[in-house]
């Protein structure tokens, strides 16, 4: 069975488990539809191309209409692929929805982190600075990053400000509460990457 689709966050929330509160991420995991059957003949390996979130036809490529049409399915926001072992058990229409999950179990969840902006040293990676009274005039500057004469340039990999967060986040082995496969919904324990309305990769816990 295919052990990853594709959820929008909607948001957490609090639920109690063993008469305790904890925090949940609710993740609404709409079917995705089986867009493309690849095997090890034809392709080098197996696998399933999938589709998540369907769209109008005008906000598609003419090469991606031609793709759709041909496997007669409307056009998805998201195209992604999962490896499988048998892919003759599949057939293309067929939905994978949240009903590949069960309560209990544990899962990975993959997403683009909130993006923080240019960020300087201190909070980027918690630089303790400088005295921050007595008339000191360094306080959350980044310090000397000089090398003399030689080799006369910044070593490359050198803590500094620059770009935070927006990257490509894995939470591994997170226990799922609860699976609503009538509404779609998938409520996992913990947080999860991103803001509300994130695309998350939600894959079966392996080991």
């Amino acid at each position: 069975m295919a052990g990853r689709i594709l959820g929008r966050k909607i948001g957490m929330t609090q639920l109690f488990v063993d008469d305790r509160a904890v925090g949940a991420t609710v993740i609404e995991a709409r079917p995705s539809k089986i867009v493309q059957i690849k095997t090890a003949e034809s392709d080098g390996y197996n696998a399933l191309q999938l589709g998540y979130d369907e769209v109008k036809e005008s906000r598609a490529t003419k090469p991606l209409l031609g793709h759709y049409r041909k496997a007669e399915l409307a056009p998805h926001r998201r195209l992604f692929e999962v490896r499988v072992d048998d892919p003759q058990n599949y057939n293309v229409g067929d939905a994978v929805g949240v009903d590949i999950f069960s309560e209990g179990e544990k899962v990975d969840v993959v997403g683009i982190s909130r993006g923080l902006g240019f960020q300087g040293v201190v909070k980027r990676w918690d630089f303790r600075g400088g005295p921050k009274s007595h008339g000191s005039d360094f306080h959350r500057r980044p310090g000397s990053v000089g090398n003399c004469v030689y080799p006369g340039r910044v070593i490359k990999g050198k803590r500094l400000p620059g770009h935070m967060g927006a990257r490509r986040v894995t939470v591994r082995g997170l226990k799922v509460l609860r699976v609503d496969r009538e509404k779609n919904l998938l409520i996992v324990k913990g947080a999860t990457p991103g803001a509300c309305g994130t695309i998350l990769e939600l894959g079966k816990r392996n080991g």
